[in-house]
């Protein structure tokens, strides 16, 4: 209830800071980010759905949680406002440490307060349809059509919502697994190329000593990390999400009672994953206890590529591997793994629409090989210049050569999406649901099936309450 609250409340502040800035006369404080730039709210025929080409300089602001250190923004936008003279971006951090709940937070703040926004950043399917749903995201649809193309096969990642386009993903980052090589030889057990949830969970039995654990799962964690709540769901190629593609819970699964007899087993019976009593008493992080040698495999999102061969926080002192998500048969097909991404979306109140999306058009694209921190989305880059981006990335670490990088490109390139569920504008009610009842199973206060029946009882009525 106090989610539904918080919700309503953030919706009021939006509706009331949206026409505040109607009511303001057009300042220039609220509105456009130079005093010539033409209005473009009303996306007229003559300039909708084409990238803008206008020769009078516009000023549009991007609001994002990506820090310099992870996006390299100066190099990015220098690039961008080479190619698009007449368009500037003005940068807005919201969270120098990348911290995306604190990014979203001043974002809904900026957004209630009727603050310019042009280009909005979003780092999660939950938060972007939120916010879709909120009335803070501009639809895409006319400028996709009038370009011309498929987003589904002009990206990896679909970011369809609602039968519309709100958005453009960015990097394309899967799943995969950090292996600690030097573990792996002491143990006397093969680098992984092709294995099963039954495989991990016999190295991590096998990886644990007196001094470190088989491995560490960083979540779920106050209704976040969802993704070692689904880790059988996703190693499927449809049908991976809380919630099916008609609306209803999918808790009944038979791959998310999987996960959660996997998660079990693995801290109380093979005891080869860091207790969650200490992951939550200790604040544990997934960084540390890999660069520390505190756990020999980790399940994570390949934004760690900018970090796998060490950085000055946290130096490399042994050899990295790198290995695909699990299945969960031998005969499956493999490579399946959740996708994470950066949703590049035009603000719903910007009155620069046609250069916000020339510059979210541009990011998801060439702007990613100019970044050079991410494997992109876009399906624009061959496999063949693959390595020439991983070098690119490598090479900002500390220790390079430390890292198996054929492991590396293999995984990443044989790397699949799931279909793609759209996700629902109340999910994070059900994360949070799924969170609390996995602290009880977990606690010892109840068994899996009764956590199993609790989380699809109260996702029905979440579902019952929001139609």
């Amino acid at each position: 209830m106090k989610k539904r609250l918080l919700f309503t409340l953030l919706s009021l502040f939006f509706l009331i800071g949206l026409l505040a800035a109607c009511n303001s006369g057009g300042s220039e404080e609220t509105n456009t980010g130079t005093e010539n730039s033409p209005d473009l709210n009303e996306n007229s025929e003559e300039t909708a759905g084409e990238p803008t080409d206008s020769e009078e300089e516009v000023t549009i602001k991007f609001h994002t949680h990506g820090n310099e250190a992870s996006y390299n923004w100066s190099e990015t936008l220098a690039a961008f406002e080479e190619e698009y003279p007449n368009i500037k971006v003005d940068l807005v951090i919201l969270s120098e440490k990348g911290d995306t709940n604190e990014a979203l937070q001043k974002l809904d703040l900026a957004a209630s307060s009727g603050e310019q926004l042009d280009v909005l950043m979003f780092s999660d399917p939950a938060s972007y349809a939120e916010r879709v749903d909120l009335g803070m995201v501009a639809p895409i649809d006319e400028f996709i059509e009038a370009e011309g193309y498929d987003v589904s096969e002009e990206y990896k990642v679909n970011t369809i919502l609602n039968d519309q386009y709100y958005a453009l993903p960015g990097k394309f980052n899967p799943w995969y697994v950090l292996v600690n090589k030097d573990h792996l030889d002491e143990a006397g057990l093969e680098m992984p190329a092709d294995w099963t949830w039954d495989d991990f969970a016999d190295y991590a039995k096998q990886l644990t000593t007196d001094e470190h654990y088989g491995t560490f799962f960083h979540g779920p964690q106050n209704g976040g990390w969802m993704e070692y709540m689904k880790l059988a769901l996703a190693s499927e190629a449809e049908d991976t999400e809380f919630i099916k593609e008609d609306g209803t819970s999918n808790f009944e699964h038979e791959l998310f009672q999987k996960t959660l007899e996997l998660r079990w087993q693995m801290e109380k019976e093979d005891q080869s994953a860091t207790p969650y009593t200490d992951i939550m008493s200790q604040k544990l992080h997934y960084r540390n206890q890999f660069f520390n040698q505190d756990a020999s495999l980790v399940l994570i999102g390949s934004w760690m590529n900018t970090e796998l061969g060490g950085t000055e926080e946290f130096p490399l002192e042994f050899n990295v591997g790198i290995a695909p998500y699990p299945k969960n048969d031998t005969n499956d097909e493999g490579g399946y793994t959740p996708v994470t991404t950066d949703y590049m979306a035009v603000a719903a109140n910007s009155h620069n629409k046609d250069a916000a999306y020339t510059f979210i058009r541009w990011y998801t694209t060439e702007g990613q090989v100019a970044q050079g921190k991410n494997i992109p989305s876009w399906n624009g880059v061959g496999e063949d210049e693959l390595e020439k981006i991983v070098d690119t990335i490598l090479s900002d670490t500390v220790s390079p050569d430390k890292v198996d990088k054929e492991a590396l490109i293999t995984v990443l390139k044989n790397a699949k999406s799931s279909k793609l569920i759209p996700p629902v504008s109340y999910q994070t009610e059900i994360y949070q649901v799924v969170n609390d009842e996995y602290e009880k199973l977990i606690y010892e206060e109840q068994t899996i099936d009764e956590t199993i029946e609790a989380i699809h009882t109260q996702t029905e009525e979440i579902i019952a309450n929001n139609q």
